[in-house]
């Protein structure tokens, strides 16, 4: 089932753009933008939004953690 986007969830999208990283660390972040986007696009309510919330965090933890790697040389 499709759930219309509320524009707050729309606006919280925005949040998951990945094209201003360098490549490998776009790799990192496109599965976070994608999940988000199929949550907005087939979920409705407040737990979206948190959802979001927590998926962003956990997706900026993610991209430091290869930007670390990648400056150590890991």
């Amino acid at each position: 089932m499709a759930a219309e986007i509320h524009p707050a969830t729309a606006a919280m999208l925005r949040n998951f753009r990945y094209d201003h990283l360098p490549a490998g660390l776009q790799a990192v972040s496109k599965p976070f933008h994608d999940l988000a986007h199929r949550l907005a696009e087939t979920l409705a309510g407040p737990e979206v939004a948190k959802a979001l919330d927590d998926l962003w965090s956990a997706k900026n933890w993610a991209v430091v953690a290869a930007s670390n790697a990648e400056r150590e040389g890991v």
